[in-house]
């Protein structure tokens, strides 16, 4: 028995990488050399790129050539790395500053009660709670273009998913799949459709009946996805993803069906009027990630004295929500250094002139799904929608012209390849699962099959719009 024991004992010492629980930050590193060995293999490259009426340098199609190879050092992937954390300081400390104002509004127990009174009014609906609130994050992706904005509020979804009777992945499912779902299926996202059809010269937010319909396509298979998932694990919770499975997920939320405080209204008077200024200020006043940081760090310092809390509390809150938030953005530097080390070793531009150069003078549906193809794999290195749009988009409209397509058709791809693929490709799950604090195997068992269904209906809707277009 005990030799038994002792051979288990040496296979999981001998065991390197555990795949069943892989650290984040491990696939976050072998994606960052991965990146590095590309940057040595492929030839540096460049397009020529001209300055448009709003100030970007939008790339020049047909200009694509090869310079002198620019070959990066190990220490200037480390040195990238650094660079990647400061450039991306801004988000950062957004996602710190607005979850730390959510965990205030947990630690005075708004939320337990907020939460609590829905649910108890819900009765038996409480799976409502899954589609109402998937459909709203889903609109605020596709019209305000949210998305890094939301990322405060998935530990408290995961608590009051927990609370409702399913796991994490629920709570995080309803909030990143919802606005994910939503900024890909986009109607007037002005981060992905208003840059790509201004780039692309089509009228701003033209083709909105078919966006439309694809916006309720999408938004039906996740909910009904999320949904039944989550109804399967109520009824048994050995069927979740995560079932035996160590997390490093807080659960804050306790519902409470309770008669809510003087400082319950007012914190939650507070909360609304936060998230409608953020959504106000995006769309009216061109608001972005260091205003709205602004506006959720003040508003955490009124909660906490709404709350009657001494200011050396507010601040002792502040630290411990900093500390739990922390694992997962700190993700973001080392893939923001990935893209660094791309860009001064001269090869993002070779990497998007190889993935369009063979769509030229094939048919109509190979070269709208070859569009399709390219922006999922561009979006492997170029994660932001903006930039991805100003890089691609200038070639993809030409290309749609050259095989007489709509360059709807070149838009609709890039906004699939630029969206769905967040909820997949590992640069982004690696951010999610660190703040949702799930292991990225589970999230992958969870997420694979949905993922097959989107690209699934993204060929067949790329087919319909490259018919009727």
């Amino acid at each position: 028995m005990e030799l038994v024991e002792s051979k288990e004992k040496l296979k999981e010492k001998k065991k390197w990488i555990d795949f069943e629980n892989i650290h984040p930050y491990v696939v976050i590193l072998s994606v960052v050399f991965a990146v590095f060995l590309l940057c040595i293999i492929l030839p540096s490259g460049a397009f020529d790129r001209v300055e448009n009426a709003e100030g970007d340098l939008i790339v020049v199609a047909g200009t694509y050539q090869v310079i002198d190879k620019v070959m990066p050092s190990i220490f200037d992937l480390f040195l990238n790395i650094q660079l990647g954390f400061v450039d991306t300081a801004s988000i950062t400390f957004f996602i710190i500053f607005a979850y730390a104002f959510v965990f205030m509004l947990t630690k005075n127990g708004t939320m337990d009660v907020t939460l609590g009174n829905i649910a108890a009014k819900l009765g038996d609906k409480t799976h409502l709670f899954i589609p109402i609130s998937m459909i709203v994050f889903g609109i605020l992706g596709a019209t305000a273009g949210l998305y890094e904005e939301v990322y405060g509020l998935i530990p408290v979804f995961i608590g009051a998913g927990i609370a409702l009777g399913y796991d994490a992945v629920v709570g995080g499912a309803i909030v990143f799949v919802g606005v994910a779902t939503g900024f890909a299926a986009a109607l007037t996202n002005p981060f992905t459709v208003g840059i790509a059809q201004g780039v692309a010269n089509v009228p701003l937010y033209s083709g909105m009946p078919f966006r439309i319909a694809v916006f309720i396509v999408f938004e039906i298979a996740v909910i009904a996805y999320v949904s039944h998932y989550a109804k399967k694990v109520k009824k048994d919770p050995t069927k979740s993803v995560l079932f035996g499975v160590k997390t490093r997920v807080n659960n804050h939320i306790e519902l409470k069906s309770e008669k809510m405080t003087a400082t319950h209204k007012l914190s939650l008077l507070a909360m609304l009027f936060t998230f409608g200024l953020v959504l106000y200020s995006t769309l009216n006043w061109g608001w972005y990630i260091d205003e709205l940081a602004a506006v959720f760090l003040m508003m955490f310092i009124v909660v906490g004295f709404i709350s009657k809390y001494k200011l050396g509390t507010i601040m002792d809150i502040f630290i411990e929500a900093a500390k739990e938030i922390m694992f997962g953005v700190l993700t973001i530097g080392f893939i923001r250094g990935a893209v660094i080390t791309m860009e001064s070793a001269a090869v993002l531009d070779t990497v998007i002139y190889y993935l369009s150069f063979f769509l030229v003078g094939t048919s109509h549906y190979v070269t709208s799904l070859g569009m399709l193809f390219s922006q999922n794999i561009i979006n492997l290195f170029i994660t932001g929608g903006p930039s991805q749009a100003m890089a691609t988009m200038p070639i993809m409209g030409p290309i749609a012209d050259l095989a007489k397509i709509d360059r709807q058709i070149a838009i609709l791809a890039f906004q699939f390849g630029d969206g769905f693929s967040n909820m997949f490709w590992p640069t982004g799950v690696a951010i999610e699962c660190g703040i949702m604090g799930i292991p990225m195997l589970r999230w992958y068992k969870f997420m694979a099959p949905l993922f097959g269904i989107m690209v699934l209906l993204q060929v067949v809707l790329m087919v319909v719009a490259t018919t009727i277009l």
